[in-house]
């Protein structure tokens, strides 16, 4: 998918592809999950213990992210190890973290998605 930067006006469907795949990174656990399996492997347990949440949290999150095409699993008898599908993903995360940063971390001042949100649309 390519969202276009030209004259070019994108098509709808380019445009809610892309904002979904923003949702699906949307939520601190997923964005933690994605670090994470940044290094490496793992299996859900591992990330519960990474991470210090329960195991039903942790799967459904990794769910989220398998479900998205993001992550995939690796049987190995009965334990199933997570991988990145795809290095684009790190890319993105670290063009993010430079724009955080470009920006000094201005978007956590946001009225309607900022950790103290108050008005504006509903966060899930």
């Amino acid at each position: 998918m390519a969202i276009s930067t030209g004259n070019s006006t994108p098509h709808q469907a380019e445009l809610d592809t892309a904002a979904t795949l923003f949702h699906s990174l949307s939520d601190s656990t997923r964005l933690a999950i994605v670090r994470r399996l940044a290094t490496g492997e793992a299996r859900v347990s591992d990330l519960v213990a990474q991470l210090g949440l329960a195991q039903s949290t942790v799967s459904q999150h990794v769910a989220c992210l398998r479900d998205c095409g993001l992550v995939h699993g690796r049987a190995e008898g009965r334990q199933v190890f997570y991988h990145l599908t795809h290095p684009e993903l790190l890319h993105m995360l670290t063009a993010a973290e430079a724009l955080l940063t470009a920006t000094g971390h201005a978007v956590a001042l946001c009225p309607n998605y900022g950790p103290d949100a108050t008005g504006g649309p509903q966060r899930e």
